[in-house]
């Protein structure tokens, strides 16, 4: 017995030696991929983990504590790339599924939907997902100019994130015909026909997006090729470029009342774990949001394309339809380039206006800042609703001024009149309310957005067959 014990052990050695060099070589291995352990357990390890985890590595690792306040951002800018990621994610499952040819394009979509187990559930994630990315964007926009969040280090920033907007844009319009049900077809035909109206350049350019004289083969082909890859790669070089500027800024704008001046020193905190939880906690409560509104309302798909047929009314998508309602009230030209030409000059020009004080952080530059825009949001919403009905039953300044060319009687003339009632609000804001130029600007700028709005809103909900008024 005991010479078969000796024969025995160092079978026994040999095999604990091969299961502890088999853990070696897997601790190696775990190592090589993670050199400290996944949950720090003092500041040094958290500080270690934000400095060498890539995704981390995009935000600052201290941050200001007050800048962790929820209704300070809303998450606005991470609900942006949850949303980028979960289209990034069902665009590459749809992918496999669709044929960019008009005579399969729409038939793919329905065997996608009727054939493909969860295909119209996957489908709705990345529809819903491209709308509710338009309206955050936007919202995001809006949150940073309000909050100040465009001076000195993050001037160029403000640039980066409307060229992020322009590609969101971009993005869900060349998406948008990819159905090609006659919803899309008809909405993308409006769009680009109103390049048209450019002077000189109009006709090219149509053709230069259509990619022929009219909406074929070539067309999905272009919009196929840019949906799907020079747009998303823009898309997310821009973003990494627009995190990266906000980090070396010291991370987000800190909050603070008028009255307070800015914080030298403000008290900071480590981001891991303080900032990554709730972006951690706020993206998978975005997530189960999208997948839910997913599950009960399924994006739509109507009858297949039809060039011969147009729908009545015929619509542009959503967030172009106030382009639309200007070229119902304005004369093509001004309608389609003269006004937002103006609009997005001003709005690049915005962070590099000579302001007298840095209002950074503090929420709608001052009390009287508020006050302004609680009265002039309003206003604007009766005033252009107002103006939009008196346009359809009684204004008629073509018809008035009919020894004048259409540009000058429907274009420059009421253009001009906005023109003064702006300049009009601008001086009564500074002699009779001695307000600063950034509570001046910003009054502006919130009378124009929400003018934009209202006649979107109208466009969409208030306009029925031959695109008259209807309740």
């Amino acid at each position: 017995m005991r010479v078969g014990r000796t024969h025995r052990l160092p079978m026994i050695m040999a095999d604990a030696g091969a299961q502890d060099g088999g853990e070696r070589l897997a601790k190696r291995l775990w190592r090589s991929v993670f050199r400290r352990p996944l949950l720090p357990s003092d500041d040094r390890e958290r500080i270690w983990v934000g400095v060498n985890t890539f995704v981390l590595h995009f935000r600052p690792i201290r941050l200001p504590k007050k800048a962790l306040t929820y209704t300070h951002t809303f998450g606005l800018g991470g609900s942006s790339l949850i949303l980028v990621l979960l289209l990034v994610g069902t665009g590459v499952l749809l992918m496999f599924a669709y044929e960019p040819a008009p005579g399969d394009a729409y038939a793919s979509i329905v065997a996608l939907q009727q054939d493909v187990l969860f295909g119209k559930f996957v489908r709705s994630v990345h529809h819903w997902s491209a709308n509710f990315l338009i309206v955050v964007v936007l919202l995001h926009l809006l949150r940073t100019y309000l909050t100040g969040a465009y001076f000195q280090a993050r001037q160029f920033n403000w640039i980066i994130g409307l060229a992020l907007l322009a590609c969101v844009l971009a993005s869900n319009f060349t998406g948008y015909l990819l159905p090609w049900d006659q919803l899309s077809y008809w909405a993308i035909t409006v769009s680009t026909g109103m390049l048209e109206y450019t002077p000189i350049f109009g006709g090219w350019l149509e053709e230069l997006v259509l990619g022929g004289p009219e909406i074929g083969q070539a067309t999905l082909i272009n919009f196929y090729t840019l949906h799907t890859t020079l747009i998303p790669v823009t898309i997310f070089v821009l973003m990494a470029f627009h995190f990266w500027r906000v980090r070396k800024a010291g991370g987000v704008v800190v909050p603070r009342s008028p009255n307070e001046e800015p914080a030298n020193r403000p008290e900071k905190v480590l981001a891991f774990p303080n900032l990554f939880l709730r972006e951690f906690v706020a993206a998978l409560v975005l997530i189960a949001f999208v997948l839910l509104f997913s599950a009960l309302f399924t994006a739509s798909l109507g009858e297949v394309a039809n060039p011969g047929m147009s729908p009545n009314p015929a619509k542009p998508p959503w967030y172009f339809v106030g382009f639309q309602e200007l070229l119902l009230h304005f004369d093509p030209t001004v309608a389609v380039l003269v006004l937002p030409l103006a609009g997005v000059i001003s709005t690049v020009a915005i962070p590099y206006l000579d302001y007298e004080h840095d209002t950074s952080g503090v929420p709608l530059a001052s009390g009287a800042g508020r006050r302004f825009a609680l009265v002039a949001a309003p206003v604007t919403v009766v005033v252009t609703a107002l103006l939009v009905v008196m346009d359809e039953y009684w204004i008629d300044v073509a018809s008035w001024l009919w020894w004048l060319p259409n540009i000058v009687s429907n274009g420059l003339v009421p253009v001009s009149i906005l023109l003064v009632g702006l300049w009009y609000t601008d001086r009564w804001l500074h002699r009779r309310l001695c307000a600063t130029k950034v509570e001046r600007v910003q009054t502006l700028f919130i009378i124009t957005v929400v003018a934009f709005a209202t006649l979107t809103v109208i466009g969409i909900w208030f306009r029925g067959p031959g695109m008259a008024l209807t309740w």
